[in-house]
């Protein structure tokens, strides 16, 4: 299928371009920082930021994108589930 974006400089503000399931863990970062998280299933959501900050979402509801750079998502404290990292 032609890309008519195939030219264009891609940015923080222009869509995903890929994406990978994510299984929440303590000790594994993800293979790429995403550009955006998606829930499938709400819940909480305990992740680290690029900058190192962790920090948790309470409460997000299912079907939601959070257009947060995130390099790892922690199994302690996450209930949400099929969550998507998009990049």
């Amino acid at each position: 299928m032609p890309d008519p974006f195939a030219n264009t400089q891609p940015s923080l503000s222009s869509p995903a371009s890929a994406g990978m399931a994510v299984t929440p863990s303590d000790t594994t970062a993800l293979s790429v920082s995403s550009r955006a998280i998606y829930i499938g299933s709400g819940g909480t959501l305990a992740i680290r930021m690029i900058s190192g900050d962790d920090l948790t979402f309470i409460g997000v509801p299912s079907g939601s994108f959070l257009p947060i750079r995130v390099s790892q998502v922690h199994a302690t404290g996450t209930t949400a589930s099929a969550i998507v990292a998009l990049f």
